[in-house]
């Protein structure tokens, strides 16, 4: 009898955290996209703290899968394509610190992960600006921010997949 392994998770911030959940959530393999906070000063921090740059931290998701069906580097390099790595401080239209792109590993394997599609980026000719950052508390944003796209029936407006790995 095999054992399953435990659902995993992984941290991405790339800009707009709606755009960023809604496209990993379409992911084979994906259980569940929450967004929230990371990376900063405060405890529980509020939208308008986050918003207002002086917080530290970052619109992030964390993306629960399903091992079994897909595997961290899969989601890294979908993340790597839904938004652009190469844009300091934001993505398109949405500037500012809590746009950052950011990697937040939970463990050196995940960190080895993240680097390596790094390099593979910067071999391709890119000058990717995406941070590796050890994993800190995640605060899980306001009920109004979750499944955005979902509610609204509308399509991201600052994500789009471009394929950089094939």
């Amino acid at each position: 009898m095999t054992q399953e392994k435990a659902i995993q998770s992984a941290v991405f911030a790339g800009g707009c955290f709606w755009g960023v959940e809604h496209l990993m959530r379409q992911a084979p393999g994906v259980v569940d996209v929450q967004s929230g906070y990371t990376g900063g000063h405060l405890v529980h921090p509020s939208y308008e703290q986050v918003c207002s740059g002086h917080s530290g931290h970052y619109e992030a998701v964390r993306v629960l899968f399903d091992p079994s069906k897909t595997n961290y580097e899969t989601l890294a390099k979908l993340f790597f394509e839904i938004h652009d790595p190469t844009q300091p401080d934001g993505q398109g239209p949405d500037l500012g610190m809590q746009y950052r792109s950011a990697v937040f590993y939970a463990d050196l394997k995940q960190k080895k992960s993240a680097e390596e599609l790094i390099r593979l980026l910067h071999k391709k000719g890119l000058c990717i600006v995406t941070q590796v950052l050890p994993l800190t508390e995640f605060w899980p944003a306001e009920d109004y921010h979750q499944h955005y796209y979902e509610r609204k029936g509308t399509q991201p407006y600052c994500h789009r997949r471009v394929k950089r790995f094939d």
